[in-house]
């Protein structure tokens, strides 16, 4: 593969992604809105682009052959805010992408698209949208986006529905644990298969306690190695009892269940600023 975009290249995970794509292709091009991202890998480039601006993204795009779009806001905040980086930009994505002949676009999608279904359900690829913030809602745009630029453009698009990637501290994590060797895997494996059309699969390690089920999205070759359970013994002994009246503890979504629309999810959870240093 010759081009490669990556964008939220600045972001705790895009840490993780930049160094194996730039052994996917000749030319990895990461942006974000920052000023810069530290030191850069061989065969990588940044340029610093606004989502909201379709003109910037065409810039971006041009040439590429993918997109691995995990740019926005990674939480859940205030309306506006949510349109312009998680809403408008996956449209300038999407549309940039049609109008520069970008084959495929590997979107970072969440469990918040489908938060607030019952976790006592294991859900599967197909379960329908029920997202638990405005930041779900606007991952359930974007899938839908997706499945209408496949279906009236022919790009293929795999939105990888995350549901944790970060330290497992808590119990719900238990189950919704995603390490960044098995997300780094599933996103090689989003670019490297042949043929996706529109699909969607879970971002989740090879948890026994996994609540989602991946098998619809089997073609796509992941399999995750990692398993939660290994952390439990220690974060069970330091958690209190389940409680049946908590929709952050009985809903798929967690903690973004329960706060009120527009406010932060992630000042409720005990998440690791683990960002990998280039």
């Amino acid at each position: 593969m010759k081009k490669m975009v990556l964008t939220g290249a600045a972001g705790r995970l895009g840490s993780y992604l930049r160094e194996p794509l730039t052994n996917m292709c000749d030319e990895l091009v990461s942006t974000d809105w920052v000023e810069d991202i530290g030191n850069l890998y061989d065969g990588e480039t940044y340029i610093k682009a606004d989502l909201g601006l379709l003109e910037e993204m065409e810039t971006v795009l041009d040439g590429a052959d993918m997109v691995i779009h995990f740019g926005a806001i990674g939480d859940e905040a205030a309306w506006d805010a949510i349109l312009h980086s998680n809403i408008v930009g996956a449209y300038n994505v999407w549309e940039a992408a049609a109008r520069k002949g970008v084959r495929r676009v590997v979107y970072a999608s969440s469990i918040h698209a489908v938060g607030m279904h019952p976790k006592t359900m294991r859900i599967d690829t197909e379960v329908a949208h029920r997202p638990d913030t405005y930041y779900g809602l606007a991952k359930c745009f974007a899938e839908d986006l997706g499945s209408l630029y496949w279906d009236k453009k022919g790009i293929e698009s795999v939105h990888m529905r995350i549901l944790s990637a970060a330290q497992v501290n808590n119990t719900r994590a238990l189950g919704s644990w995603l390490s960044y060797d098995d997300m780094i895997h599933m996103v090689q494996q989003a670019v490297n298969t042949p043929i996706t059309g529109f699909s969607i699969i879970y971002g989740v390690s090879n948890n026994d306690r996994c609540p989602v089920d991946n098998h619809k999205a089997s073609f796509l070759g992941y399999r995750p190695k990692d398993n939660a359970e290994q952390f439990a013994e220690e974060v069970l002994a330091n958690s209190e009892p389940a409680d049946t009246t908590d929709l952050g503890q009985m809903c798929h979504g967690g903690p973004f269940a329960t706060v009120e629309i527009g406010f932060s999810g992630i000042a409720c959870m005990n998440i690791v600023q683990d960002k990998k240093e280039s």
